[in-house]
Parts: structure tokens; C-alpha cells; sequence
């Protein structure tokens, strides 16, 4: 009885040796690791958002004095920036069109640097117009008087497609926005060797956070840009999509943990001053789909995309196209639909930051220039206000084509 008692007592210590990660050979006694605690995400720097509508009370803020602005107010966008030139322009089926319709994350860095040595200031699209109702009780826009640092000049900027579509994944672009260590928008991606890379170098986002932050005085009122959203391939890098062709279990429970994982990133987005506008959810075009597709698309995009970044009153036509062939000059069915859906604010691309307010519904048309390599290698002189394409174009890296200057 006392050899059982012995023997039960001997296997229990070596039980609880062995539940402790210990060798019971070398009586190595040691505290066991505790399991590693999910760390506390650190606190976010304030961040302050103003109205340009608003003037500083006294004229001054911070001892600058400001003014009323009411002239034209410049409106570039951009598309995804070229992170790795070696595998955009790496002469596959992709790379033509990547030179005509991007600029690399380098000369985006310049094309910043020189908009703000020219005295342009960012502001939010949002700021530009609004909505009134007239003693009519009409509802109409109006171009509001902006209140300026003297001397400065108003620029919007909006970026087309930061959805990080799949194709983009393997021709030089970063994969998706997260949250860096410090709490920052950051990317993620692979360089071309395969390892993964977290910077706040490679995209326009971060880019233009760092640039900010470097540069307060480009962006007095706190203003980044607007996130000109699809929702085919999810947004920010994030599958939040549905697929229209099957479904399954296992997919829409990978849906809801994209969707989980892109709100954080959402939510630190509209902190620090960018919003979001529709580029409707396929990427369709508005001249020429019947008003049927138009209507399905636009309601998928609010239940997949407007879903989790908000309401929004701004569109961004997708190519370009213009609804019913001419929105200047006619108010046909798709526009008034889309109008009718909370949009005011309808964004093509010309050669100048053309607006116009309609008579006959409320909503502004506007035009947005380019920058881009097509416009870097054949529009020079429509630039010069903002850059000199000599000065920008990395013709180094860019696949050796025309161009217009040379």
C-alpha cells in the first residue's frame, strides 16, 4: 500500500513537471512563460479638424492672417502609386497602361513637394459647396467663400480606386492599408523578392499623412484627400465583397473578418482627415449601362461600401464617363436617380478644374485634372502651375516611350 501511495505520489509531481514545460531530469523549477497578452494599441495623437468656411475670429490664427478666397479651387487625383518600378514596368500586358494612368510613389513625392512650394494648401472637397434652400424652398448648391492663409491657394485631392485590386498585387503596388505599430496608416505589401514590407513610403496615403506631418502649414484645416471607392474587389484592401456568381459558408465568414478588420482602419482614415466618395461598386460605366444596372450597382455599393465609410455626397465617374452623355447641358434619367440616392457632388476629368452648379437640380458638376504618365509625357504646359513634368518624370524607370518634351 505504502509502494502504491509512493509510486502515485512520484507520478503526479512528473504530471506536473511536464504541464509546466519543464524537463523533470534536470529539476529545472522555473515559473512557466504566461501566455503573450494582446497589446494595448497606442494612443492616437491629436488631431484637429477646422472649417475653411469659418474665419479665424479676429482674422488670425496662430498669427497668420487669413483672407476670403473666392476663386477657382484646383482639383487633381491620382490613381494607386507605383511602389516597385521593376515589377509595374516589367514589359508584361499591364505595363503600358500602369505608365499611362499612374505616377511612382518618387515623383508623387515630388509632384507634393512642388504644389506646396507653390503655395497650394489642401482642403476637403466636402468644404468647397453646399446645400441651401432658397426662399422658394428649393433646394440648390452654393460655392462657399473660403477663409485662406494669405496668399495661399485652395487645392482638393482625390485618389481613384484605393481599392488594391487583385491584378495590382503582383505588377509594383502595396497590398493594403493597416495600422503601423505607432498606431499610423501604414502599407503592407511584398517587394519583389517576396518579403513583406510595412512602410509609410511606398503608398499616396501614408505618403501624404507623413508629407502633412512634416509640412502642417499644406494642410491648415486638417484636410487630406478623398477615397474614391469601388466595392468589386473590397476596399482598402479588404475582400469585403460579395461574389455574384456562388457563395458559401466559409466565404462569408472570411467576408466578415475582412470587414472587421478594414473598420479600425476606416475609422482612423476619417480621424485624421480623409473622406470618401463612390466610384460605384463595379467600376461601370454611367453613359451607357441601361438605368437598371445603374440602380442595382448603386444600392450594392451603399450595402457593401457606404456600409462602413458613411454617407457620402460625392461620385466619381468611373472613366470619366458622363450620365446621359452630357451632364452639363442635360439632367437625363441616371443623373437625377443618382442625385435622388444623396449625391450633390459629381466628379469627371477634363483639362481644368472646371465646376459648374446646375439650374434645374441640385447637384455641381465638376472636372479634375491628372496627374498621371500620360500627362507627364504629353501636357507639360497645362501643368506648369502645379509642376514641371522635366523636373518630375522618372524616365529612368518608365518604360522608354514618346514623349512630348523631350
Amino acid at each position: 500500500m505504502r509502494r502504491i501511495a509512493s509510486f502515485l505520489l512520484l507520478l503526479s509531481l512528473l504530471l506536473t513537471l511536464t504541464g509546466c514545460g519543464q524537463s523533470a531530469a534536470t529539476g529545472n523549477t522555473q515559473d512557466p512563460v504566461p501566455e503573450p497578452s494582446e497589446e494595448t494599441p497606442p494612443t492616437p495623437e491629436p488631431y484637429t479638424i477646422l472649417d475653411p468656411t469659418v474665419q479665424p475670429e479676429g482674422g488670425e490664427r496662430d498669427g497668420v492672417a487669413y483672407a476670403a478666397y473666392n476663386g477657382v479651387v484646383e482639383h487633381l487625383f491620382f490613381h494607386p502609386v507605383v511602389a516597385y518600378p521593376e515589377l509595374a514596368f516589367d514589359g508584361d500586358n499591364q505595363a503600358n497602361g500602369i505608365d499611362d494612368y499612374m505616377v511612382t510613389a518618387d515623383e508623387y513625392k515630388k509632384i507634393l513637394q512642388s504644389v506646396y512650394d507653390k503655395g497650394y494648401i489642401l482642403v476637403d472637397i466636402n468644404s468647397v459647396w453646399s446645400e441651401v434652400t432658397g426662399e422658394d424652398g428649393q433646394a440648390h448648391m452654393v460655392k462657399n467663400t473660403l477663409y485662406l492663409p494669405e496668399g495661399k491657394k485652395p487645392l482638393v485631392l482625390s485618389f481613384d480606386d484605393t481599392n488594391y485590386y487583385e491584378y495590382m498585387l503582383s505588377n509594383g503596388f502595396t497590398w493594403k492599408l493597416i495600422l503601423g505599430d505607432d498606431g499610423k496608416i501604414a502599407s503592407w505589401g511584398k517587394d519583389p523578392e517576396g518579403n513583406e514590407v510595412v512602410s509609410r513610403d511606398l503608398d499616396a496615403i501614408p505618403i501624404l499623412d507623413k508629407f502633412v506631418e512634416e509640412h502642417p502649414d499644406f494642410s491648415p484645416f486638417g484636410a487630406k484627400g478623398c477615397l474614391s471607392l469601388t466595392g468589386y474587389e473590397g476596399i482598402l484592401g479588404y475582400r469585403t465583397q460579395t461574389d455574384t456568381k456562388s457563395w458559401t459558408q466559409a466565404q462569408e465568414e472570411n467576408r466578415q473578418k475582412e470587414i472587421t478588420a478594414v473598420k479600425p482602419i476606416i475609422a482612423e482614415l476619417k480621424r485624421t482627415g480623409w473622406t470618401f466618395g463612390s466610384h460605384t461598386w463595379g467600376h461601370i460605366r454611367l453613359g451607357s449601362k441601361s438605368l437598371e444596372t445603374i440602380q442595382a450597382d448603386t444600392e450594392r455599393w451603399f450595402d457593401e461600401v457606404g456600409s462602413l465609410v458613411g454617407p457620402t455626397t460625392i461620385l466619381f465617374y468611373p472613366h470619366g464617363e458622363r450620365p446621359d452623355g452630357n451632364d452639363w447641358q442635360n439632367t437625363g434619367p441616371v443623373f437625377r436617380y443618382l442625385q435622388s440616392q444623396g449625391f450633390r457632388v459629381f466628379c469627371s476629368v477634363g483639362i481644368e478644374s472646371f465646376s459648374y452648379i446646375k439650374k434645374d437640380i441640385c447637384a455641381v458638376i465638376c472636372d479634375r485634372l491628372h496627374p498621371d504618365g500620360t500627362t507627364l509625357r504629353y501636357s507639360r504646359d497645362r501643368y506648369l502651375k502645379f509642376y514641371d513634368a522635366k523636373d518630375i518624370m522618372d524616365t529612368a524607370v518608365r518604360p522608354q516611350r514618346d514623349i512630348g518634351w523631350a
